[in-house]
């Protein structure tokens, strides 16, 4: 079966039906949770070429289409549960350099092929077997010019809001000091993209479990509401981390990550504000990690500011800024009380999800994972109620300093 251009949203039932996802979903069938599994599954040279096969507990819609810069072929399912997924069988291929697998939004998870040339999908089919079903992707080399004209998002794998829909009402943001400070925590990575990743610990995971521990400090010590941009192992990108502290009127947004260092040595946690230019080279090295995740998971996210925006944006900014670095400063100043912290604690870079106009942003690297000590950290529960704990304290310092600079300012 030859696919034009991009194969989008199909599930070649018993190698004689294709069936669009509208179709598929109204089968119960089709949408339970399928589990990987099964001999054969891995990708294998044809040629030039190559052949993928990935064995399901059952049939599945899916859908496929390949991107640029750098060049990887996205496959989305609704759904699978990756557990017992073996990587290893999927990137010994001449065409195929490495694969990630995971969760993309709820009801879908995807698999990302990076690809060392060009290739176009010749065949696709989902065959219905006694175990279950086994996808079947004959990938066959194309030229450049036709690899970028044949890719690209179709509308169909655009998600507008993906990860957990914030469901709060319309809210309004308040003067600080006369209500509840409106924090919205931010774990980094997720799903398809799962972060640093040293001796089985995730920083997806890590962040995600340290979020939900600093969500349970601020409530309970009263005068916080709090927002995850997610709460389960979900990717949610970029973009949408930043629309969900708008949504929500948030007065604070507090990025959580605890990255990895491919050179050097570096220890302790660290606070970040946003910058066009970077405090230093690893600065600079870790914003493309964190902003290289919605490239890698296929989410386009170019051509989104136009002139004027631009200017507002930067005049919003301006107001913004003085009050970011207060934060900062608070943020340092607890925790160098209480947790060990890298030998410059306060940095600048341009992570992308620092660039709210509006709301005070900051990025809180808690430690680095390539790093034992921070390892053995991030893993210990007093140790991470310490740093929940100096981060509300920062919190209500913050507080009353705006407070006082906002009467100051009226008179």
């Amino acid at each position: 079966m030859q696919f034009p251009k991009i194969c989008l949203i199909t599930a070649a039932i018993c190698g004689c039906s294709v069936l669009t996802l509208e179709s598929v979903s109204a089968q119960d069938s089709f949408v339970a949770l399928a589990h990987v599994g099964g001999d054969g599954a891995g990708v294998v040279d044809h040629g030039h070429g190559a052949t993928l096969t990935l064995t399901l507990s059952q049939p599945v819609p899916y859908r496929i289409f390949t991107l640029t810069d750098p060049l990887r072929m996205v496959v989305d399912f609704a759904e699978v549960d990756w557990t017992g997924f073996n990587p290893i069988a999927f990137d010994q291929a001449e065409a195929v350099t490495a694969v990630r697998v995971g969760g993309f939004r709820p009801g879908w998870s995807r698999m990302v092929l990076d690809l060392a040339h060009p290739v176009a999908v010749t065949s696709a089919q989902m065959q219905r077997t006694v175990e279950g079903a086994t996808l079947h992707l004959s990938l066959d080399p194309v030229s450049e010019g036709d690899f970028a004209a044949q890719s690209g998002v179709p509308e169909t794998a655009q998600f507008p809001l993906a990860g957990k829909p914030v469901e709060l009402a319309p809210v309004a943001r308040v003067p600080i000091g006369t209500g509840p400070l409106r924090v919205v925590l931010d774990p980094g990575h997720g799903g398809i993209d799962p972060g640093a990743v040293r001796d089985g610990l995730h920083e997806a995971d890590l962040v995600l479990k340290f979020a939900h521990e600093l969500r349970d400090v601020l409530v309970r010590a009263g005068g916080f509401e709090v927002v995850l941009t997610r709460d389960d192992d979900t990717f949610v990108p970029l973009e949408t981390r930043i629309s969900i502290a708008r949504a929500v009127a948030a007065d604070v947004f507090i990025s959580l990550h605890a990255d990895a260092l491919s050179e050097g040595h570096a220890e302790g946690a660290t606070v970040y504000t946003l910058a066009e230019r970077a405090s230093d080279e690893a600065s600079v090295k870790l914003a493309e990690r964190h902003d290289r995740a919605d490239i890698l998971a296929g989410v386009d996210l170019s051509d989104q500011d136009d002139v004027i925006a631009a200017v507002l944006l930067d005049m919003a900014r301006t107001e913004t800024e003085p009050r970011t670095d207060r934060l900062a400063d608070a943020l340092v100043t607890r925790l160098q009380k209480t947790i060990e912290m890298h030998k410059r604690p306060r940095m600048e870079a341009g992570f992308s999800v620092l660039k709210s106009a509006d709301v005070p942003s900051i990025l809180l690297e808690l430690g680095f994972l390539s790093s034992p000590k921070d390892r053995a950290n991030l893993v210990d529960f007093d140790w991470r109620q310490t740093a929940a704990q100096a981060i509300r304290d920062a919190l209500l310092a913050w507080v009353d300093e705006e407070s006082s600079v906002a009467l100051k300012t009226r008179h």
